[in-house]
């Protein structure tokens, strides 16, 4: 069964045009100045079956976080179909949804409820939660005294053990000290081998590897290139050269 769908997606965003004085972004609220738009991605088409792993590479600003934001539904696409099947844990932006006021343990609950947990749940799920976090001592304190590191740690444990059928990961091994890195890399690894469908971005080749076989390149928003990873690896770093695929074939379920 195919676990996501993107079909002729496309996604644009408004261009600011930097700072304006107060009267002049009046202006044109009033005059409805349509401003203009770029595409983060235009007419993207590809299919994960479940158990499947893609990787999503490419240059700062190709549209790679723009996929992922769109999967997890922070967005909504300006044409084409998404289809998702699956809970899905977003490791993109962890601790995003923390607010600094709480304390620890009750951005647990919060956090686990915007990403679909019910409160009994999250209950049974709380010393697991703090244990993998390893900062028990500071759950009651509230969040504004986190170190960032910190905040990320309680973000990642929380995302991880709402038992997500599908991943999107965001360069999230820059989690923590190299202690915990490993301990969430063991983590993800666990998740890869019981099956989970993985969509990731991130330039460490090794993780890539590990958790993926398939792999779109985006450049300026456009698909280069589509097709098993390694292949479309080399081609990226120039060590071969690109073939012309204007779709994505399904990805398989294992490496």
């Amino acid at each position: 069964m195919t676990a996501i769908e993107f079909h002729g997606v496309s996604k644009s965003f408004a261009r600011h045009g930097g700072r304006l004085l107060m009267r002049h972004r009046l202006m044109r609220i009033l005059q409805r100045t349509q401003r203009e738009r770029f595409f983060a991605l235009k007419d993207i088409s590809f299919e994960v079956p479940e158990g499947g792993g893609l990787a999503v590479i490419g240059p700062n600003g190709a549209g790679k976080s723009t996929v992922l934001s769109l999967l997890a539904g922070l967005a909504e696409p300006d044409s084409g179909t998404i289809r998702v099947r699956g809970r899905v844990a977003p490791l993109l932006e962890l601790g995003s949804g923390f607010h600094p006021d709480l304390t620890g343990a009750e951005n647990v609950f919060v956090n686990a409820a915007l990403l679909g947990l019910s409160h009994r749940r999250t209950s049974e799920l709380y010393e697991e939660i703090v244990e993998f976090a390893g900062i028990r001592e500071f759950m009651r304190e509230p969040l504004r005294t986190y170190s960032a590191g910190m905040t990320m740690r309680l973000g990642f444990s929380v995302a991880i053990h709402m038992d997500p059928e599908i991943l999107l990961i965001d360069e999230l091994l820059a989690v923590g000290d190299r202690a915990f890195q490993e301990k969430c890399k063991e983590r993800v690894r666990s998740f890869r081998k019981t099956g989970k469908t993985f969509v990731c971005v991130s330039h460490a080749a090794g993780m890539l590897d590990e958790l993926c076989n398939q792999a779109i390149w985006l450049d300026h928003g456009q698909m280069v290139m589509s097709g098993k990873l390694p292949g479309v690896v080399d081609a990226y770093e120039g060590r071969r050269p690109v073939a012309s695929t204007p779709t994505m074939p399904a990805v398989s379920g294992h490496p």
